[in-house]
């Protein structure tokens, strides 16, 4: 039978290491891993393996090139299989800034399948630190956490999808009012992941997770996004529309909508591109839209066949007889969030009923102030 794999990824290093040897403590037998990553700009890695009560081995990898997935592909994959035959539980202890996607993603590879069953992915919190870092707005090399040579990741950026896509979250340190502050904010920002403490972790060594249904949950097209909320100071907001958005209105207003917001995310399109799928991420100010590919509704119907059945059930629940799958899904959480005047804001850059009326070869020709980045995007 496969052995169980564990991933522990987090900011955070002192959370992360509590919660390995916890895990550790838990299983006898287990063995950790982690890949040292604070030299991955020379080409140079250090591995570590231990068990619960020491360090087996210490070894410098040399990379022909400075990055995570050269890191995984070249390293870590190979230590894992050949550890497996002599442990009950391995932990892939992941270097700070790491996402865990691509690292769960490839340990769930259909080559390492008798080998290896990925079964929990966590991801590991400093209760004291993390309502601050989630609104930190500096990039990974000012506070010294980069995962690559030239990785211009913000904090704030890596720490969303730390949180986003695992199948727990970890919290550790701070008082009883931080781990109340961190639980109020991540019920708005993970409310469909579980929390849990150092001392109260979940059985992971059962059934193996679906990495397809993780990235589908986070993925633009099928993310399940939070819904309306309000704890305390803290409010999430959704808005949606089926009517499009015209770019240079909504460009205007980027910069008001994600710095007075903590976290925003979701899915919209612009009369200037009715065919494509746009995702919107922002976290501390800083916003990226890209292009996820075509709305089902532009697609022909023979080519339905081609997406996963997660993306047809999206657009299903979503379906309109005017715009087939086409809507305006963002959402938005921050603290005191003035939400009346943020969906005020957002309906004032969709078109007119008189611009909507003049039709896509009229909205052809606006302004588009979002075509060089999602020219880019498309064609990269």
């Amino acid at each position: 039978m496969p052995t169980p794999v564990a991933l522990v990824a987090g900011l955070h290093g002192s959370a992360r290491t509590a919660t390995v040897e916890r895990l550790l403590a838990e299983h006898p037998g287990s063995l950790a891993i982690h890949h040292d990553l604070s030299n991955v700009a020379q080409g140079r890695v250090r591995r570590t393996i231990r068990d619960g009560s020491r360090m087996l081995d210490t070894a410098v990898v040399r990379l022909a090139h400075g990055c995570i997935t050269c890191t995984v592909r070249e390293d870590l994959i190979p230590q894992l299989v050949l550890l497996a035959p002599r442990s009950a539980l391995l932990i892939v202890d992941l270097w700070d800034s790491v996402e865990p996607r691509s690292v769960a993603e490839a340990i769930d590879c259909d080559e390492a399948h008798e080998d290896l069953r990925l079964t929990a992915v966590f991801t590991a919190l400093d209760a004291a630190a993390m309502p601050d870092d989630i609104t930190r707005g500096e990039r990974l090399h000012e506070v010294g956490k980069p995962a690559a040579a030239g990785d211009q990741r913000y904090l704030a950026e890596v720490l969303a999808r730390q949180l986003e896509y695992p199948t727990g979250l970890v919290l550790h340190g701070g008082d009883e009012e931080d781990r109340e502050l961190s639980r109020a904010i991540l019920a708005h920002l993970a409310p469909v992941t579980p929390v849990h403490t150092v001392g109260t972790l979940p059985h992971v060594t059962g059934a193996a997770v679906c990495t397809g249904e993780l990235a589908e949950r986070v993925d633009p097209a099928t993310a399940q996004l939070p819904c309306d909320a309000t704890t305390d100071e803290i409010a999430t907001t959704v808005w949606r529309s089926r009517r499009p958005l015209h770019p240079a209105r909504l460009f205007e207003a980027v910069d008001e909508l994600v710095t007075e917001s903590v976290r925003s995310r979701g899915r919209f399109w612009l009369a200037t591109r009715p065919t494509r799928l746009l995702a919107w991420d922002a976290v501390a100010g800083v916003v990226s839209a890209e292009d996820a590919g075509p709305w089902l509704a532009a697609l022909p119907e023979a080519a339905w066949d081609l997406v996963s059945p997660a993306r047809r059930l999206s657009a299903a629940l979503d379906w309109d007889d005017a715009q087939g799958d086409r809507v305006q899904h963002l959402v938005f959480t921050g603290p005191d969030l003035d939400t009346a005047r943020f969906h005020a804001l957002l309906d004032s850059c969709l078109l007119t009923p008189e611009e909507e009326a003049a039709g896509p070869d009229t909205w052809a020709r606006y302004e588009d102030p979002f075509a060089p980045i999602l020219n880019v995007k498309e064609t990269a």
